[in-house]
């Protein structure tokens, strides 16, 4: 590494307060330390407990209108330094291990043109979490909505899904947004994030886009990040499903754009919108009166 290797980290949180500990006392810990870091919060009210650190600067940026997890993070990568090395752009909810950050930064120059590297996820309970993916085309993406709830081991959501008994660092389609890190270079080529998705599929669309530029998602599972998730009730879950297959729909748009592809489109549309009825539905009747 060289001695001008400078690197920013982003962080988006929204009614955050009881992970900033977690979160900063890990980065403290980091065997590789950010120069930056900036906190974006969507919270309707501004944060109260986002730590200063003794080892990298700490800019808060507070956005209460809650634009999305995507345009959160374009925001907090504008507020960095140019010319960094790398960034990394995590979720309020994760916590780094130790040698995360470095390990990440080591394996960029495995492959030529890497523009995104994710490291292994992990929940709370230890159980490591699908985040190395497939670009989920219409073969894949039909397999798996109609029989990966029931049939979690066909074909087609274990190609979607990835495989993850390797400790080898590898080409994906994407990555999981909850903890990535980004060429600037790469990021920039694109415009960062598509600010459209609210939530969901921004990390599918970001690798997607910076792939058709001929930059690599490159899965690290030598360095890994827990990641500890939220817990919403059932009225909240209904929520999340429809903003779910809102974002499908928005990227499949972007994966079958041509005028010919047309009643695909439309197809895949209705099916979305039938099956995100349908969850969704079921959700609202498990919400407690």
């Amino acid at each position: 590494m060289s001695e001008q290797f400078s690197l920013g980290l982003v962080v988006v949180g929204f009614n955050s307060d009881d992970l900033w500990g977690d979160f900063f006392s890990a980065l403290d810990s980091s065997s590789l330390k950010p120069d930056y870091v900036v906190v974006v919060d969507n919270s309707p009210l501004p944060p109260n407990n986002v730590p200063s650190s003794q080892f990298f600067s700490v800019t808060t940026i507070h956005l209460p209108h809650n634009p999305g997890y995507g345009a959160a993070a374009n925001m907090g990568v504008k507020e960095l330094p140019a010319n960094l090395s790398l960034i990394a752009i995590a979720n309020a909810d994760t916590v780094v291990a130790p040698d995360a950050l470095r390990r990440l930064v080591d394996a960029e120059k495995e492959f030529s043109k890497t523009g995104v590297l994710g490291p292994a996820v992990f929940d709370s309970n230890g159980a490591i979490y699908p985040s190395a993916r497939a670009i989920p085309g219409i073969r894949l993406g039909i397999g798996h909505a109609l029989f990966g709830s029931f049939w979690p081991s066909n074909p087609w959501t274990r190609q979607y899904l990835g495989r993850y008994h390797s400790s080898e660092t590898r080409s994906v389609g994407w990555l999981s947004g909850s903890f990535i890190m980004v060429n600037p270079e790469a990021f920039a080529s694109i415009g960062g994030f598509d600010e459209g998705y609210f939530m969901f599929f921004e990390d599918v669309d970001l690798c997607f886009r910076l792939k058709q530029r001929g930059w690599r998602s490159v899965y690290v599972p030598q360095a890994s990040v827990m990641h500890l998730g939220g817990h919403s009730t059932a009225q909240n879950m209904a929520e999340m499903v429809i903003a779910h297959h809102r974002s499908a729909r928005h990227f499949l748009e972007k994966l079958y754009p041509a005028l010919w592809q047309a009643p695909l489109r439309i197809g895949l549309s209705l099916g979305l919108a039938v099956r995100s009825a349908i969850v969704s539905r079921m959700y609202r009747r498990q919400s407690p009166l």
